[in-house]
This record gives structure tokens, sequence and C-alpha cells, in this order.
């Protein structure tokens, strides 16, 4: 029984994948976020009211959750900006940002901060 899931989302399409460890969940996740990262950068939108640059606008989330299916001890994932930018964060309802160490990528953030929540 796979035990860790692993949901992205890229505009309107949405997959879904679940893995046994949570290792192989963590290369899924640094896999996909490589590839979306890899994109042309978007333009900026304009409508009437604002603008919203490239950095403002989020075009794909990655999410791992886990192991437990109704209150996971992880909840954490990735966000895609229009800049080509990533943001890893940890939370549901309520996402808190993950500071990054010096020059510590989004993928090793979140690698860092689920492993010493599993851990515990």
């Amino acid at each position: 029984m796979a035990r860790y899931k692993l949901t992205v989302r890229d505009g309107p399409r949405v997959e879904r994948d679940r893995f046994d460890t949570l290792e192989t969940a963590l290369d899924a996740l640094q896999a996909r976020v490589l590839q979306l990262t890899a994109r042309v950068p978007r333009r900026e939108i304009d409508i009437r009211t604002r603008r919203y640059a490239p950095v403002e606008q989020v075009t794909a989330r990655a999410e791992l959750s886990g192991p437990e299916r109704l209150l996971p001890r992880v909840r954490a994932g990735i966000d895609v900006r229009g800049d080509g930018s990533a943001e890893p964060w940890t939370g549901r309802a309520s996402r808190t940002v993950i500071e990054r160490q010096d020059g510590e990528s989004a993928i090793a953030a979140v690698r860092r901060v689920i492993t010493a929540a599993v851990e515990r």
C-alpha cells in the first residue's frame, strides 16, 4: 500500500502519484519541479485594476503528503512561480514558507524539513 502521495497541479491539469517510501516520493517531487521550472517564463498579466508580475503568479504547485491519510504528518510542497523561481512551503490551509539556508535549493529545503518531521 502506497504511503506518500504527490499531487502536481499544472494549470488545469492535476496529476497524482503514490509512493511506498519517502525517499522515492522526494525524488519524484524533485524531478517534477525541475521539469516545471525549466519552462519559458510567463509575461506580466495586466488587468484593469492591477498588474501581476511573473514572480507573483503561481504557475504550478507540487504537494507531498503522507504517510497517514486523514491527518498526514508530512504536508509540504513547492510553488513554481511565473519567472521560473520555486518557493518551498509546509502546511495545508495556512501555508508557511520554508526559510532556505545559505545556497539551499527549494527541494533541499523541503527535504530537510520533511525528514526532520518524519524522524520525530
